[in-house]
Order: structure tokens, then sequence, then C-alpha cells
């Protein structure tokens, strides 16, 4: 069960969709991404009043991000390749490379890791693991000192 929640859940985040999005989240959800990584920084240069940080809390954060804020970085051919999952009670892991083109035109390519925590048929907590100097590198050319 809460293997396929989480491929619904990532194919609700690619949808931008944010119905989709809302539905497999618990109402006090959060979302934990590195400090200090490039889709916030770039973000936040996008448009610097928006509110993007690297812990969402809360459904409607983690919705408003994925519907509205991160289109605007990850602006084409967004995909997302599963290499290994694993889901088991109220945890699950998965590995994945996420490719897209950005609103500068690079091109994104980055491994990822995401460890679930499920609550009620749900995902309640998602941490997310990833190689921040290379995000930084595609997104900008270079890794912040």
């Amino acid at each position: 069960m809460n293997r396929s929640l989480i491929e619904v859940a990532f194919q609700a985040l690619a949808s931008n969709d944010p119905d989709r999005i809302s539905a497999v989240f618990t109402e006090d959800a959060e979302w934990l991404s590195p400090p200090g990584n490039a889709t916030v920084v770039a973000l936040k240069l996008i448009d610097h009043t928006l509110k993007v940080t690297n812990h969402m809390v809360g459904r409607k954060a983690i919705v408003r991000f994925w519907a509205e804020d991160f289109p605007r970085l990850f602006v084409g051919d967004l995909d997302l390749t599963f290499h290994q999952s694993h889901a088991d009670g109220e945890r699950g892991i998965v590995e994945a490379t996420v490719t897209a083109t950005l609103a500068n035109g690079n091109h994104y390519i980055n491994d990822y890791c995401f460890a679930f925590e499920f609550r009620d048929g749900l995902i309640h907590r998602v941490r997310e693991y990833t190689d921040t100097a290379r995000g930084h590198r595609m997104t900008f050319g270079s890794v912040p000192q």
C-alpha cells in the first residue's frame, strides 16, 4: 500500500495539481530538504517575495511549493526515474534521479534519496537528501563559498 502511495505522490507532485498533491499528505505533514539547496536559493532570486524554505510544515505549504513555486524553476522536461524503493509499515525510501530544464535554460540532473513516514494511509513526513553542490553547479554554474 505505502509503496503505491509513494508512486501516486510523485505523479501528483509532477502534475503541479494542488488537489492531487493535497490528497497524499496529512494536514500536518512536513517536507525537509537540505538547507541552502539550489532550488530554494534560485526561487528566492526569481522572486524575493516567495516564502520558500527547506522545511515546509503543513499540507498547505507543501501544496503551494509543488503547485506554484517549483514550476517557476523546473519549467520543462521534468522526469523522475526510480532506481530503488522500499516501503514497510510506516516507513519508505526511494532512490531516484531527477532531470529537468530549468528556467535559465540549464539542464538539471541530480540523484536523490527520499525517506518517507506514513500515517493514516497518507504521507506525514518526507526527508530529502541530495548532492547540494551538484545542484548549485547545474543551477548557477558554481558552488557557493
